[in-house]
C-alpha cells in the first residue's frame, strides 16, 4: 500500500481511481463499510482504491475546545486501511489552507485533478469544503458517488462518538462489537520504577499519546502486541495510590513473556475486558497477592 502525505507533489500514474474520504478515527465497522466499498468498486473496474484521510481530527483546527479524544493514532489508521486492502493512502494536512479550501476547489483540484477519481464512495454524513459546504448529496451531483448509508449493529449506528462512550464507560467488549476489533492503546516502553519487578511481576510501562481516549482507572485483561510477539497482559491504569503515585501510567504484565527487554520499542495495549477498579491496599504484600489474583484471572479472560 502505498502512502502519499500532501497532494502538491503528487504526480499520478494512473488514468482513473475510485476515492473514499473520510477522517476514519477508529476504522470502525461503519468506516469498513465505506472502505471496503471504495475497494470492491475499484476492484470490479481494475482501478487503484485511494483513501483520502486527515493527519488530525478537523476539529482539532476548527474547534480545539471540543476536539474528542482519539480512538487510534495515525499509523494504526494506516495499518487499518492496509489489511482491508487499499491502494493507496492520501493523508492531507488539516491546515488554515485546507480549512479554507471550498469544496469545489477540494473536488476539482484534488480529487479529480490529483487523484483522477472517476468515482467517489462516502458516508451518509460525509461533508467536505469550507464550512462543510459539500454534502454527500451535492458531491453525487458532480461526480459519480455511492452514498453509504449509516451502519447499525442491533439497532444501534455504529458511530466513532458512540465507541468514544463506551470506552469512557469501560464497556471493552461492547466497544470491540462496533469496532470490528479491539480498542488499542499504542505508546512506547519507557522506564518506571521498577516496583513490579521487586514484586515479581515485571511490567512495560507504555507513554502514549496525550490525546488517545481512556477508559479510566482500573485493571484489565488483554494482550499486548510486541516486536517480539502478541502476549496475554494484565493490565493497570491509574495512579498507583498503594505506592503513593501521582501521574497516570500504563503498566502491563506479560502472562508468558521471555523476558528480553523492550525499552524504547512501540508495542500496542489491547484491552479486551475491566476486571476492577484500581484499589489502595495496606500493604506490598496485600497488592502482591492482588496481582497474583489479577494475573490469573486475566489469563482465563
Amino acid at each position: 500500500m502505498l502512502v502519499q502525505f500532501g497532494f502538491k507533489t503528487l504526480r499520478a500514474e494512473w488514468s482513473e481511481s475510485v476515492v473514499c474520504i473520510g477522517t476514519f478515527d477508529g476504522v470502525h465497522l461503519g468506516h469498513q463499510q465505506v472502505v471496503k466499498r471504495a475497494i470492491e468498486t475499484a476492484a470490479a473496474q481494475e482501478l487503484p482504491s485511494i483513501v483520502v484521510t486527515f493527519d488530525r481530527h478537523p476539529a482539532a483546527l476548527l474547534r480545539p475546545e471540543a476536539v474528542p479524544a482519539a480512538l487510534c493514532s495515525l499509523d494504526q489508521k494506516l495499518l487499518r486501511f492496509k489489511e482491508l486492502g487499499a491502494s493507496m493512502v492520501l493523508i492531507l494536512a488539516f491546515d488554515h489552507e485546507l480549512a479554507e479550501t471550498t469544496a469545489a476547489d477540494f473536488l476539482n483540484h484534488i480529487l479529480v485533478e490529483k487523484l483522477r477519481a472517476k468515482s467517489l464512495v462516502v458516508g451518509h454524513d460525509f461533508a467536505m469544503g469550507k464550512n462543510r459546504q459539500g454534502t454527500a448529496q451535492w458531491i453525487a451531483e458532480r461526480i459519480p458517488t455511492e452514498i453509504v448509508p449509516a451502519f447499525e449493529i442491533e439497532g444501534r449506528r455504529v458511530s466513532s462518538s458512540v465507541i468514544r462512550e463506551l470506552v469512557h464507560e469501560a464497556n471493552l467488549p461492547e466497544a470491540m462489537k462496533l469496532l470490528g476489533h479491539p480498542f488499542t492503546i499504542k505508546g512506547v516502553v519507557v522506564r518506571g520504577q521498577r516496583l513490579g519487578r521487586q514484586l515479581g511481576f515485571p511490567t512495560v510501562n507504555v507513554a502514549r499519546s496525550a490525546d488517545t481516549v481512556m477508559p479510566g482507572f482500573g485493571v484489565f485483561a488483554g494482550w499486548c502486541v510486541t516486536p517480539r510477539g502478541r502476549y496475554r497482559a494484565a493490565i493497570s491504569i491509574g495512579v498507583r495510590p498503594t505506592v503513593g503515585g501521582e501521574s497516570p501510567t500504563i503498566e502491563a504484565f506479560l502472562i508468558d513473556y521471555p523476558g528480553d527487554s523492550l525499552y524504547g520499542q512501540s508495542v500496542e495495549i489491547e484491552l479486551w475486558q475491566k476486571l476492577r477498579e484500581e484499589e489502595r491496599f495496606e500493604s506490598l504484600e496485600d497488592l502482591k497477592v492482588q496481582m497474583s489474583k489479577d494475573v490469573e484471572l486475566a489469563r482465563s479472560v
